[in-house]
């Protein structure tokens, strides 16, 4: 679910992952993590059963190194995996479900369709949630040294989701990165908000979708959602806006916006304050998005997929299809490489250079087109590649 997250530290773990260490000898790595693991409570004969045959993954290195599928544009992102079949079964769960949904939109204030929309892109609502063992990929990628600081305790937690009988490490498997269940949670995930929604006294997410759902909800709440707020809608922005001041780092009043002739497609504007987020430009399709949006970066930081995400959940809840408009040619994946190494040389942090527009060089972008005097509407395109 959550593969690119800053570590949320559980318990006693917080001093040791800021140390966490990495690579070296896999058998000595296993045998200082055994060690750690006896620290938190375990015993000798727990901490053994929990890591025995541990082993690296090989197919969770090649998984974490081979993520292009990001680096589709939006409309691509979102037309391959919105599906009529997963909006057909959306409405079937919503509707299978609607005691489960009533009861987090009472408790959590987290709308259905949010829900729906992770458990659909995540797990094909519960149908496909991965065939990498758990265990054997956080250990893997622990030992691996591009963040350690993740994934150590995780390792961690998901040895005291063993010992509260919750975690069988020879079986319980899911994604390559770790999560588990029908809305893909890692294990310090289901130790803070693991909800046991069906009441059989016991938090399975594999199985339940009541605890998977009941689970994802309670974390929103806890990561900021805000009860009854909504979290997207589609816009219509004239030509002639104030392009700089689009993106998600401006929030105006939406009476403000309203001023500057933006309206809403469908019904009217939300009233608080919003973002005009436009994924392919002032050409694209235009979202007005709320501060509910941003608290879905805390479930994947990507951008391509955090708005995909968003904009599927607002059709399961009845919006109309996207208009596509007719955005600007893109950069292909090379070109953007090379877009990110001269953003970089000028001074800005754009995260990796890997070909993937995410939010750090969708502002550097929009710095440079405003202060080249182009529209500054966060969309690179081969006349700013050359302008650089």
């Amino acid at each position: 679910m959550r593969p690119f997250i800053a570590a949320l530290i559980w318990g006693l773990c917080l001093p040791l992952a800021a140390a966490a260490q990495c690579g070296g000898d896999f058998g000595a790595f296993v045998q200082d993590l055994k060690a750690e693991i006896r620290g938190q409570g375990l015993s000798e004969v727990q901490a053994d059963a929990f890591l025995r045959g541990v082993r690296q993954d090989a197919r969770v290195l090649k998984a974490d190194r081979a993520q292009g599928v990001f680096r589709k544009n939006f409309i691509e992102f979102s037309q391959s995996l919105i599906s009529q079949n997963r909006l057909t079964n959306g409405a079937r769960n919503s509707q299978k479900y609607k005691a489960v949904f009533d009861r987090i939109e009472r408790e959590y204030g987290v709308s259905r369709g949010v829900l729906l929309a992770f458990w659909a892109l995540e797990t094909d609502y519960g149908a496909v949630q991965g065939d990498f063992n758990t265990r054997d990929a956080l250990v893997t990628l622990a030992h691996d040294c591009r963040r350690p600081e993740l994934f150590r305790p995780q390792v961690l937690a998901a040895a005291e989701l063993y010992r509260r009988g919750d975690f069988d490490p020879q079986r319980t498997a899911g994604a390559w990165a770790g999560e588990i269940g029908q809305v893909q949670m890692l294990p310090d995930d289901i130790l803070r908000n693991g909800v046991d929604g069906d009441g059989d006294g016991h938090v399975t997410l594999k199985t339940s979708a009541p605890d998977a759902l009941m689970s994802g909800a309670k974390m929103l709440r806890d990561l900021g959602w805000r009860k009854g707020e909504p979290w997207m809608q589609e816009i219509v922005v004239p030509e002639g806006l104030d392009w700089s001041k689009t993106g998600m780092g401006v929030a105006l009043d939406t009476a403000d916006w309203a001023r500057m002739g933006v309206s809403a497609r469908e019904g009217a504007l939300a009233s608080g304050k919003g973002s005009v987020l436009l994924p392919m430009g002032r050409k694209g399709p235009a979202f007005m998005v709320y501060p509910n949006f941003q608290v879905l970066f805390e479930w994947n930081k990507s951008f391509v997929y955090v708005t995909t995400a968003a904009y599927f959940a607002t059709r399961l809840e009845g919006a109309a299809r996207f208009d596509p408009g007719r955005p600007e040619a893109g950069l292909s994946a090379e070109q953007m490489k090379a877009l990110q190494q001269k953003l970089s040389a000028r001074g800005y942090d754009v995260g990796a250079v890997d070909g993937i527009l995410g939010a750090r060089t969708r502002d550097a972008v929009q710095r440079e087109q405003m202060r080249l005097g182009l529209p500054a509407d966060a969309w690179p395109t081969a006349a700013l590649l050359s302008r650089l």
